[in-house]
C-alpha cells in the first residue's frame, strides 16, 4: 500500500515536485492518423511490440503530451523493460495546431476508438493495455464503460480521474486549487486564441480574444468554449454526458481505479461507491498521493515513485520484470473504506 514519506505528506509537494523534477524521455517515433473529418491526431511509439507482447497505450491528462512527467517516467520504466508503449495525443496537443475548430475534451472516446482500431489492424495478436491518467483516466474510464464487451482494452489502469467533472471544477475554484486551475487556463486561452490567429471561430464560439482571457475558472472556459466547440448544450450538458462515474458500473475488462483522497483536484464526488463498481473494476483510494504524485521514498531531489511500480504490477503481473517489484508491494485494498 502506497505511504508517502515525512517530506512528502502534503498534497501540493505530492502533486508539484514530480512536475519540477528532470526526467529524461526515451526516444520516440511519430506516427500521424488521418482521421475521417480530415483532422489529424499523433501517436507517438517506443517501440513497436515482438510476437505476441501486450501493447501499453497511454492517454495524458489536460494540455499534457508525451512530455508530461508521468508519462516520462512510464515510458522510461517500459523503455528498461524492453516493453512495447505508446502515447496517444488528443488533437492539438502534440506539438501542432489541429486543423479543425473543435480539439479535445473530457468524453472524447471517438479518436480513442480510431488510434484502437488503427493499433489493433496493424497487431491483431497483441493485446492492448491502457493506462488513463487524469482527464485521459476519465476519458478511458468512459470508453470502457461505452464498449463493455467489446472494448479493444483488454487490461486498464485509471489513475486520478476527476470521474464527476462538475464537482472537480467546483474545487479548483477554492483555495489553493485555485493556483492549479490558473496554470492550465492560461494553457487553454493561449491555445484557443492562437487557433483563432489562423482559423475563424466565430461560428462555433461567439466570441471575442479579450473575451477568452477574462474566462478566468473552468467552468467558465467550458461553458462557453469548450461545450460550443464539441456541441454540447452548455457546460452541465458536457459535465453531464462526459463525466465517467456513471461508466464505471458497465467495465467488462479489468480495470483498475487509483485515487488520492487529497488531490487537490476533486473532491468525494469522485470516489464511487461499492454498488458503482463493476466487477471487473478493482479502486484503489489512497489517504495521500496528490494528483499524479504518489511519490513513495527517496529525497525530495531524487523522489522515488509507486505508480509506475503499481501500473506495471497490474498490467504485466507475471513478467519477470514485474515481479522482482513484487515483494515491496502489497494487494489492493483501500486507505480508506470505499461508501456502500
Amino acid at each position: 500500500m502506497f505511504s508517502p514519506p515525512w517530506w512528502a505528506k502534503s498534497p501540493h509537494i505530492q502533486t508539484i515536485l514530480p512536475s519540477l523534477m528532470k526526467v529524461l524521455r526515451p526516444l520516440l517515433k511519430r506516427e500521424r492518423l488521418e482521421l475521417p473529418d480530415q483532422d489529424f491526431i499523433d501517436l507517438d511509439w517506443l517501440s513497436k511490440p515482438i510476437d505476441n507482447q501486450p501493447i501499453i497505450l497511454m492517454f495524458h491528462g489536460v494540455e499534457g503530451s508525451a512530455d508530461s512527467h508521468y508519462i516520462k517516467r512510464l515510458l522510461s520504466k517500459c523503455k528498461s523493460i524492453n516493453q512495447c508503449a505508446l502515447v496517444h495525443h488528443y488533437r492539438g496537443c502534440s506539438g501542432e495546431i489541429n486543423r479543425l475548430p473543435r480539439a479535445y475534451h473530457s468524453g472524447d472516446t471517438q479518436d480513442v476508438q480510431i488510434s484502437l482500431e488503427h493499433i489493433k489492424a496493424h497487431f491483431p495478436h497483441n493485446p492492448i493495455y491502457a493506462v488513463g491518467y487524469s482527464l485521459g483516466g476519465n476519458i478511458l474510464t468512459k470508453y470502457l464503460g461505452e464498449h463493455k464487451d467489446n472494448s479493444l482494452i483488454e487490461r486498464a489502469v485509471v489513475i486520478a480521474a476527476p470521474l464527476q467533472l462538475a464537482a472537480c471544477a467546483k474545487k479548483l475554484e477554492k483555495g489553493f486549487s485555485k493556483i492549479y486551475q490558473s496554470y492550465f487556463i492560461k494553457r487553454l486561452q493561449k491555445k484557443i486564441i492562437d487557433k483563432m490567429k489562423i482559423m475563424a471561430l466565430d461560428k462555433h464560439i461567439p466570441i471575442t480574444q479579450h473575451q477568452i482571457k477574462n474566462l478566468t475558472t473552468l467552468h467558465r472556459f467550458d461553458h462557453q468554449v469548450t461545450a460550443p466547440l464539441h456541441g454540447f448544450d452548455g457546460v452541465d450538458d458536457y459535465y453531464r454526458q462526459a463525466s465517467g462515474l456513471p461508466f464505471l458500473a458497465h467495465i467488462a475488462k479489468p480495470t483498475l481505479v487509483i485515487h488520492a483522497k487529497d488531490d487537490p483536484f476533486m473532491t468525494e464526488d469522485v470516489i464511487p461507491s461499492s454498488s458503482q463498481l463493476s466487477p471487473h473494476v478493482s479502486y484503489e483510494l489512497h489517504n495521500q498521493g496528490g494528483h499524479l504524485g504518489f511519490i513513495e521514498g527517496g529525497s525530495p531531489w531524487n523522489p522515488k515513485y509507486y505508480l509506475e511500480r503499481r501500473i506495471l504490477e497490474y498490467l504485466l503481473p507475471f513478467s519477470s520484470a514485474t515481479q522482482r517489484d513484487r515483494t515491496s508491494a502489497s494487494p489492493i485494498r483501500c486507505s480508506t473504506p470505499i461508501p456502500q
